[in-house]
């Protein structure tokens, strides 16, 4: 409007008309009309060339000395919608690229879009990571079990930004990129989580446990001497087991006494049980123990290629064993019978396996008993072919278990663990003729 005495006249005017009317006290009402689905913000000035501008997400603050007008448009020319004090933080929505003057369009903490010159703007420090605080609902945990590492990372701006997960030894505890840490063996670990940005770094020490599984008994029965002594080592599964300890039993230590160590000294003739138990899930498995008279060393000779150990022989280097080549490598006063794994009494030809008994005899009387061991013939058959391969694979697969001898035919290594892929290894190469099993120490 050109007219500058507009506003002093155009006032009077209503001025005078409300006094007359007398209505210069009374209260009024206006009503200003709002249209459905209209914006929460203004329409953009149809001007502002969207080219102009390129997209952007960036904390800016409002680097002025007192406030920093924030404008309808681009330009200077445009109305100011707001002012805000310097220091007050932004969002970017545009980086302004224009020719001449530059603006940026922003976005204000109350909701409010528009554009602020661009040479008044500087970018927000993007906050890093500070500190790292890890932890778990347990620090110990069971071989196979997985648990998820709670991570806190401060500030909290910062807490979407990257961290890398790493185990001091993985052999023994595994962590993936999402903090799951998994327990793969026996043993202890550090889990380390580090800012990817700079050095910040908390750790976390997980111990693996290994619960037992299992107690196997290399023989389910011994026979002894009077006054003969012998130790058994019964093997837990599995080998990396955390807690291996063991306690022994003699349920008759007037036949039998057994130390803390497994060794057994037959006192008396007579039978009796061992039993040995785990400390760790407390199983517990029993051996059959039989006290026979001492025999004079005179009395049986064996073949200086056989190895006895306790009542077990090994030391079979023939391809098929019958019972006539056992007879031939004893030199005894005493009557020899052989019994097979199932009790059945053998004849002079008949094939004899692992879990064979010799069994000596005056007068229709046991005077000691002797088990049978072919290394490889697991199944107890006298050969060694891939049937036995299947059935140590199944012990190794812990699908059905050797006991007793058959156990000690399966451990054809001869380290006197629990038998492996190792073992099952020297099958297959006995069977493809590519190396025989070493029947001897």
């Amino acid at each position: 409007m050109t007219n500058v005495l507009a506003p002093y006249s155009e006032s009077k005017l209503i001025y005078n008309g409300y006094a007359n009317m007398n209505m210069l006290n009374n209260s009024m009402t206006f009503i200003i009309p709002v249209y459905n689905n209209m914006p929460e913000t203004p329409v953009e000035n149809p001007n502002i060339i969207e080219s102009d501008f390129t997209n952007d997400n960036t904390k800016v603050y409002a680097d002025v000395q007192t406030t920093l007008n924030i404008r309808e448009g681009p330009s200077s020319s445009y109305e100011i919608l707001t002012s805000v004090d310097r220091k007050v933080e932004m969002t970017r929505l545009a980086k302004g690229k224009q020719s001449g003057e530059l603006w940026d369009k922003v976005q204000l903490p109350n909701g409010i879009i528009g554009y602020a010159f661009q040479s008044y703007l500087k970018e927000v420090p993007e906050k890093q990571i500070e500190k790292i605080n890890v932890s778990a609902e347990k620090t110990t945990i069971n071989k196979g079990e997985t648990i998820k590492l709670k991570v806190e990372i401060m500030p909290e701006e910062a807490k979407d930004h990257e961290v890398i997960y790493t185990s001091s030894d993985s052999s023994v505890v595994e962590i993936d990129g999402s903090g799951n840490i998994t327990g793969v063996k026996s043993g202890k670990a550090t889990i380390t989580v580090k800012a990817k940005e700079n050095n910040v770094s908390a750790s976390i020490n997980i111990t693996v446990y290994t619960p037992v599984s299992d107690l196997i008994l290399p023989e389910d029965e011994i026979y002894l001497q009077k006054n003969e002594e012998i130790t058994i080592n019964p093997i837990i599964l599995p080998e990396d087991a955390s807690n291996k300890n063991l306690s022994y039993k003699s349920l008759d230590t007037n036949i039998v006494t057994i130390t803390n160590t497994g060794l057994i000294t037959a006192i008396s003739e007579g039978e009796t049980t061992i039993e040995v138990k785990t400390d760790d899930g407390e199983i517990t498995k029993q051996v059959k123990i039989i006290v026979l008279g001492q025999i004079d060393s005179t009395d049986i000779e064996f073949s200086e290629d056989l190895i006895i150990n306790n009542n077990i022989i090994t030391g079979w280097n023939i391809k098929e064993l019958n019972v006539s080549d056992v007879i031939g490598k004893i030199n005894t006063k005493f009557e020899i019978e052989i019994y097979n794994s199932s009790g059945k009494k053998l004849e002079e030809n008949e094939m004899i396996g692992t879990g064979s008994k010799i069994r000596l005899l005056e007068n229709g009387k046991v005077k000691m008993e002797y088990k049978i061991v072919i290394y490889g013939d697991v199944n107890g058959d006298g050969k060694i072919n891939s049937v036995d391969l299947l059935v140590l694979q199944r012990h190794i697969l812990e699908i059905e278990k050797l006991q007793g001898v058959f156990l000690i035919a399966g451990n054809i290594n001869k380290n006197g663990k629990n038998p492996s892929s190792v073992d099952s290894l020297i099958i297959q190469r006995h069977i493809l003729e590519l190396k025989f099993i070493d029947q001897g120490n």
